[in-house]
C-alpha cells in the first residue's frame, strides 16, 4: 500500500508537471494575443481595445453621425441608390456623357472605394476593365472636358470617422473648420460650409454638382425615386425635399455605414483570436509597437484629424499621364490651398487605412505603387518631394530602423487583417434606372457584363 501511495503520489505529480507544462506551452501561443492585446490598450486613450473597434454598419447609436442629419435606414437606402446612380449623370459637359457615371465611377467597393486607377475619371471615362483600371479618355474628350481632379482619389469607406474631408480638409464647417470662414468663397464647391453640416454630408451635397450629378423633382419622379425621398425626408416640406441638399444628406448618411467591420483584425477585435495568422499579429504589434504607426493612425478607422507634410510627390509628378493637374497646382499645397496659412504648406490629412490593398497607388499624388513602397519610404524617411523643405516636416518624420522582415510583417498586417473581404454587400443589387453601375458607358457595359 505504501509503494502504491509513492507511486501514486509520483503519478500526480508527473501529471501535474505535464499538465503546466501544456498550460505554459499554451500561455505561450497565446502570448502573441496577449502582447497586442496591451499594446492596444496603452494606445487607447480610454485603455481599452473598444477605441479600434468599428460597429456593425447597422448600429446606427455607435456610428459617428452629423446632429443635423441623423441616420435612418430610409435615408441609408436611398443614398445607397444614389451614390451609385447613373441616372442622374444629367449635368454632362457632353451629350454623350449623360447618363454614363456616377459618384462610385470613383468610389467603388471592389478599390475599396477608392478608384482603380492612379487618377479617377468622372465624366469622360469610358471602361472598367476588372477593377476600374481599364478606364480610359473618351475620344470625343478635351482635358478641359474632362472631369478628373488633381490629386488621388481618397476613400469614401470608414468617412464617418472624419469630421472633415478631402486632403485638405476642406469641406465641413465644425471642428477644426470652425475659423476658417473667411476661405468659404462664394461660387466655389467650399461655399456649401455655409450650410452648416460636418465634412461627409458637405462634400456629398458640393461633389453632386462639382462631379455634373443632377437632382431635381423632374428627374427624381422620372428615374422613380419620389418615394424613397419621401421616405427618407418626409418631415422636410415637398418643395424643399427633392433637392442636392437632400440626396446629399441621404449620400452622407449611406457612406458612414460603409466601414470595414469584417476585416481581420476587426474579427479579432472581436474576440476570434484565429481570425488573423502570427504572422499578421506580429505586423500588428510593430504598427502599435516599434514602428509607432498609432502616433497618427488611430481609432477606429486608423486614420486620424491631423494633417502632415511627408514630403511625397504629387500626381503631376507620377510617371504615369494625368489630366487637369500640374507641377505649380494649388491643390499641391495641401491643407494651406483651402487655408492659406503658411504654416499648412504641404500638409495632407492622415488617410484611413483599410482595404488599401484593393487599388494599388497610395499617397495623395499615388507616387508609390504598393504598400512595401509607402513602408521603406517612411522607414527611410527621406522626402521625395524637393518643394518640401526639411524645417516642414514633421518631428516623428525619421527613420525607423525596421529590418526586412518586419517590413514583411507590416505589409502582411495591412494587406490582410485590415482587409475587409466583402464589401460588395455595400452595392445595391440594382438601381431604378436600370442603368449599369458604376459606370453605364458600352465598353463599360460590357467590361462589367452587365447587358
Amino acid at each position: 500500500m505504501k509503494n502504491f501511495t509513492i507511486t501514486s503520489k509520483l503519478l500526480l505529480i508527473s501529471l501535474l508537471v505535464s499538465s503546466f507544462a501544456c498550460k505554459k506551452e499554451g500561455i505561450k501561443e497565446g502570448g502573441i494575443d496577449f502582447d497586442l492585446n496591451q499594446l492596444l490598450e496603452e494606445a487607447a486613450p480610454n485603455g481599452s481595445t473598444s477605441f479600434f473597434r468599428l460597429p456593425n454598419s447597422d448600429d446606427y447609436s455607435s456610428i459617428p453621425q452629423d446632429p443635423r442629419n441623423p441616420i435612418t435606414t430610409n435615408k441609408v437606402d436611398l443614398g445607397q441608390m444614389l451614390f451609385h446612380e447613373t441616372g442622374i449623370a444629367q449635368a454632362a459637359m457632353l451629350e454623350s456623357g449623360k447618363g454614363t457615371y456616377s459618384c462610385a465611377s470613383c468610389h467603388f467597393a471592389g478599390a475599396g472605394f477608392q478608384a482603380g486607377r492612379h487618377q479617377g475619371i468622372g465624366e469622360g471615362g469610358i471602361g472598367f476593365g476588372k477593377n476600374g483600371e481599364g478606364r480610359v479618355v473618351a475620344h470625343q474628350y478635351t482635358e478641359e472636358d474632362l472631369d478628373v481632379q488633381p490629386i488621388r482619389t481618397p476613400s469614401a469607406m470608414n468617412g464617418a470617422y472624419q469630421r472633415v474631408t478631402l486632403w485638405n480638409g476642406q469641406f465641413g464647417s465644425t471642428g477644426m473648420n470652425r475659423d476658417t470662414e473667411y476661405a468659404w468663397t462664394e461660387g466655389t464647391p467650399i461655399e456649401a460650409n455655409h450650410l452648416g453640416y460636418e465634412g461627409l454630408e458637405t462634400q456629398a451635397i458640393a461633389g453632386l454638382k462639382v462631379h455634373r450629378l443632377e437632382i431635381n423633382q423632374a428627374l427624381v419622379e422620372s428615374l422613380g425615386y419620389t418615394q424613397a425621398f419621401d421616405q427618407a425626408f418626409s418631415d422636410v416640406p415637398p418643395s424643399e425635399r427633392y433637392t442636392r441638399e437632400m440626396a446629399g444628406l441621404a449620400i452622407a448618411a449611406y457612406e458612414r455605414t460603409v466601414l470595414a467591420n469584417q476585416a481581420p483584425f476587426q474579427v479579432w477585435l472581436n474576440g476570434k483570436e484565429d481570425a488573423m495568422s502570427r504572422s499578421e499579429k506580429y505586423g500588428a504589434i510593430l504598427f502599435f509597437g516599434k514602428a509607432q504607426c498609432f502616433n497618427c493612425h488611430t481609432g477606429p478607422a486608423l486614420n486620424s484629424m491631423e494633417f502632415y507634410a511627408l514630403g511625397m510627390n504629387d500626381l503631376a509628378s507620377t510617371a504615369l499621364p494625368t489630366m487637369g493637374t500640374s507641377p505649380g497646382d494649388k491643390a499641391n499645397l495641401g491643407r494651406a490651398s483651402f487655408t492659406n496659412r503658411p504654416w499648412d504648406f504641404y500638409k495632407f490629412k492622415v488617410p484611413q487605412l483599410y482595404n488599401l490593398a484593393d487599388s494599388p497607388f497610395y499617397g495623395h499624388g499615388s507616387s508609390f505603387t504598393s504598400i512595401e513602397e509607402v513602408l521603406n519610404y517612411k522607414n527611410l524617411a527621406v522626402p521625395e518631394n524637393a518643394n518640401v523643405l526639411s524645417s516642414q516636416l514633421p518631428k516623428n518624420f525619421r527613420p525607423l530602423n525596421l529590418s526586412e522582415e518586419e517590413i514583411d510583417q507590416l505589409v502582411t498586417f495591412l494587406e490582410i487583417s485590415l482587409r475587409d473581404p466583402d464589401l460588395e454587400r455595400y452595392q445595391p443589387p440594382h438601381i431604378l434606372s436600370g442603368n449599369c453601375f458604376p459606370n453605364n458607358d458600352q465598353q463599360s457595359a460590357q467590361d462589367l457584363g452587365c447587358r
